[in-house]
């Protein structure tokens, strides 16, 4: 039986030095790098239906400052949308934020007066639209909300995560077929390649189905998760990031730090399609129109946004910290839920420096795909 996401998936919480809240630079890149979409898709609605109540839905919220933004941002469109149009029509905003139930919802909700106050101050009183926050916990390979009930959707750095393990990387016999590997490698077998594209098909049209279903008419969605270019594993997509983990454990192993075959036994619930399979899984459900499609880059360390690749050393071993950090804060929770919450320092001192020497061989990016769609009627 292949571990379902709710039984272990989550941020790591609170505010420390290993939490989401502090290490979440790259999710946060992504978002502001997509307002023009969301400034778009967003207008393109509002201008269609004129609505008087809108429903907004951010799926994947997790926790920290990150959370807000979205909010943040739909709001200001929507203010200075109805400031152009010289709009009187009343209009009252509510946001429903999600997350699996393991995620930091204390954390959101401690956070939300703070959040209401900045809006205040960015946002003239006179102009801003009344708006309610609430928090829905569950899975979003699923239904979560009544039929027609949401305008919009969004989500960011979330539809990567699958629903669950693979069942298929255990055969009918017991055997394992994807050792010393956590997740889809460039020597993984074709068994355990097609164990993942099944299940991310499975899992994003039922996705679809259940937006398709929640969504009103003229209602949307705006999709940012991780993804690649090729059609198989290549420099820099998620194999490689998590291949230099599965050799930190692999090393522990042989160390006799941890067990062989609990080391064998983990893999990662988490697939990087390429763009034609999600045009593939769109098209076959027809449920959608896809109205806009971007890729592009993003450096593993969230700090790194230059285009050099000449530094010195130090530069390096601070970038593979960086990395280090991002990763722990979305990953600890699995990897403390098959091994214990003792491995961890001594995992991820290991994983920085396999980090470092990757890094000093070549700069290595993210494939970030983002999709925008419409519900067909």
């Amino acid at each position: 039986m292949g571990l379902k996401v709710e039984q272990a998936l989550h941020m790591v919480g609170g505010t420390g030095d290993t939490s989401y809240a502090s290490n979440s630079r790259l999710q946060e890149k992504a978002i502001y790098q997509m307002k023009p979409v969301l400034t778009t898709t967003i207008e393109e609605m509002y201008k269609e239906l004129l609505l008087e109540h809108m429903v907004v839905v951010d799926l994947g919220c997790s926790s920290g400052s990150n959370t807000f933004i979205v909010v943040s941002q739909v709001l200001n469109i929507i203010v200075e949308l109805r400031h152009m149009m010289e709009m009187k029509k009343p209009l009252e905003v509510q946001f429903f934020l999600n997350d699996l139930p393991g995620n930091d919802f204390n954390y959101v909700f401690q956070s939300l007066d703070k959040f209401k106050k900045k809006v205040e101050e960015e946002i003239k009183r006179e102009l801003l639209v009344p708006y309610y926050v609430v928090g829905v916990a569950g899975s979003f390979y699923g239904r979560l909300f009544p039929c027609t009930s949401v305008h919009f959707f969004h989500s960011s750095y979330c539809l990567m995560w699958l629903s669950q393990v693979p069942e298929e990387l255990e055969n009918e016999q017991g055997i394992l077929l994807n050792k010393e590997n956590i997740y889809w490698t460039e020597t993984s077998s074709p068994q355990v390649a097609k164990a993942y594209r099944e299940q991310y098909k499975k899992d994003f049209s039922t996705f679809l189905r259940s937006r398709h279903a929640e969504l009103n008419i003229g209602g949307g969605m705006m999709l940012t998760f991780l993804g690649r270019r090729k059609k198989t594993p290549e420099h820099g997509d998620l194999c490689h990031l998590w291949r230099l983990l599965a050799e930190a454990l692999n090393l522990m192993v042989l160390e006799e730090i941890i067990p062989e075959e609990k080391f064998n036994a983990f893999n990662l619930p988490i697939y990087g399609p390429s763009l034609e399979e999600v045009k593939s899984i769109i098209h076959h459900e027809g449920l959608f129109d896809l109205d806009r499609v971007e890729i592009f880059e993003s450096s593993w360390d969230p700090f790194d946004d230059s285009e050099d690749d000449s530094f010195d050393l130090s530069y390096y071993t601070k970038s593979a910290k960086n990395v280090t950090d991002c990763i722990r804060a979305v990953v600890e929770p699995l990897i403390v839920h098959q091994f214990g919450d003792a491995i961890l320092d001594d995992l991820f001192a290991r994983y920085k420096q396999n980090v470092l020497k990757h890094l000093l061989k070549e700069k290595a990016n993210h494939t970030i795909l983002v999709i925008a769609l419409k519900k067909r009627v």
